[in-house]
């Protein structure tokens, strides 16, 4: 088999949580792309239906849309549950979901830190837990957490201690889980994303001002788009990495290395 063959994801099939949009769409897309049957798996399953029909348009794969809220432990096993019925197996699971809130630490309520602590980090716990005990079933396969840059350094001039804490977690959650199941054969990294200019936060009022401070700050002087995460997800899913477990892979255009 060629290299080029190995970063295929034929007869492979995946789910993205937050797949309706974004950093999540763009993966579906590019793992459909190489090959794969996808799910979009999404608490918006009206967006996640459209995206689904989108993607299975351009590319010809098979696409399913699941409701489905990650922090509900219950959802997260009859999510993965379906996508074993529809698709035969489970190969990669790209654990994805998650917001921020950005407020400052003396104001910021429990409520607002349970929000973000309970969708980032035990949200990627659940997804990451479910399809690894259906992988280790399987014999094998590869899941994908999202943290960030924001795992690595304090981001400035907003207020995201939740935010931060909780990447901070999904690194040290990813590296936990790959050690316990390497020798089975299922792998575990994450991908630490910098700034990136998805539809939201191009179009959110409270983060357009901050966009140029980001820039001014970045030596790339410019966000991140989307379709530059697929290629580090494709790679990470695809037989071209069967080395490749308890990494982060920092993809920032530069922000943290200084």
């Amino acid at each position: 088999m060629s290299i080029i063959d190995k970063f295929r994801l034929d007869g492979k099939s995946a789910f993205v949580t937050g797949g309706a949009r974004g950093i999540g769409k763009s993966v579906a897309t590019a793992f459909a792309e190489a090959g794969a049957d996808v799910a979009i798996v999404d608490v918006d399953i009206a967006t996640a239906e459209a995206t689904a029909a989108e993607i299975a348009a351009a590319t010809g794969r098979r696409m399913t849309a699941i409701a489905c809220d990650v922090t509900d432990p219950e959802q997260v096993d009859r999510m993965v549950d379906e996508v074993v019925k529809t698709y035969g197996k489970l190969d990669v699971a790209f654990c994805n979901a998650g917001i921020c809130i950005n407020e400052a630490a003396e104001n910021m309520t429990y409520a607002q830190w349970s929000k973000v602590i309970n969708i980032n980090l035990t949200g990627v716990f659940l997804t990451a837990q479910a399809a690894g005990r259906q992988m280790l079933r399987q014999g094998g396969g590869s899941i994908i957490n999202t943290a960030s840059m924001s795992a690595h350094i304090v981001n400035v001039p907003q207020p995201q201690c939740a935010y931060n804490a909780s990447k901070a977690g999904v690194i040290q959650l990813t590296k936990s889980m790959a050690v316990e199941w390497a020798a089975r054969n299922v792998r575990v990294n994450c991908i630490s994303p910098g700034y990136i200019g998805t539809d939201l936060t191009l179009s959110s009022p409270s983060l357009v001002p901050l966009i140029e401070q980001w820039n001014q700050m970045s030596p790339i002087h410019r966000l991140g788009k989307p379709e530059e995460l697929q290629a580090i997800c494709v790679y990470l899913a695809s037989d071209a990495s069967p080395f490749t477990t308890g990494g982060d892979f920092v993809v920032d255009g530069a922000f943290t290395c200084f």
